[in-house]
């Protein structure tokens, strides 16, 4: 089938499938060091976005939806109990937790979250428990399109941290999206335009 012709629920797992692997990319050839440091100053670390999207799915396809994670003891799934501890608990992965298991963790995740898209109408209700109370009763197409927003958005922070661990760019390997240009030229350029304004 042409996948101009897909149907509007595939048409959207397509694209949800397209920014979780670009996001996971991301990690490929790094070494667990690279992958938890710290790399702005509110602590973005590209282990942590995936341990953050995986909850984000969980959360919006599974109790959205009337659907448990069945991992609950998981060391990776971030309980209210948790989040309650540490308002962060889901943008860091302890040291006992090698990488290789939160992409396992991730994978999982995503086959759980399709599941539901795929045995339920894209006009299906849910509730979103922590959105207010005037907007927290949803579609289901509604939440595809959110959690598509959500984890696109972070796998664009997770481009521009490996950028800045060793240059590795573009959207997905195989297919950068990037012209084939001699950056430090054109950065350069970059740079003369910025510095023709003052400093503020």
């Amino acid at each position: 089938m042409d996948d101009h012709l897909l149907d509007p629920a595939t048409a959207l797992l397509d694209y949800l499938q397209d920014a979780r692997d670009s996001l996971l990319w991301k990690l490929e050839g790094l070494g667990e060091r690279d992958l938890r440091l710290p790399r702005t100053p509110t602590g973005t670390n590209l282990l942590g976005i995936v341990r953050h999207c995986a909850n984000v799915e969980i959360g919006y396809f599974g109790p959205t939806f009337g659907r448990e994670w069945p991992e609950t003891d998981h060391p990776l799934y971030v309980t209210d109990e948790v989040a309650d501890l540490d308002p962060q608990a889901d943008w860091w992965v302890p040291a006992d937790v090698p990488a290789s298991e939160v992409v396992e963790f991730y994978r999982r995740v995503w086959a759980f979250c399709d599941e539901t898209v795929a045995s339920l109408p894209l006009d299906a209700r849910g509730r979103v428990p922590w959105w207010p109370e005037d907007h927290c009763d949803v579609s289901l197409h509604r939440v595809v399109v959110h959690v598509i927003s959500d984890v696109a958005r972070h796998a664009g922070h997770a481009d521009i941290l490996r950028e800045g661990i060793d240059g590795a760019a573009g959207f997905l390997v195989g297919s950068s999206n990037l012209p084939d240009l001699e950056w430090s030229s054109y950065v350069a350029r970059l740079t003369a335009v910025a510095e023709e304004f003052p400093a503020v």
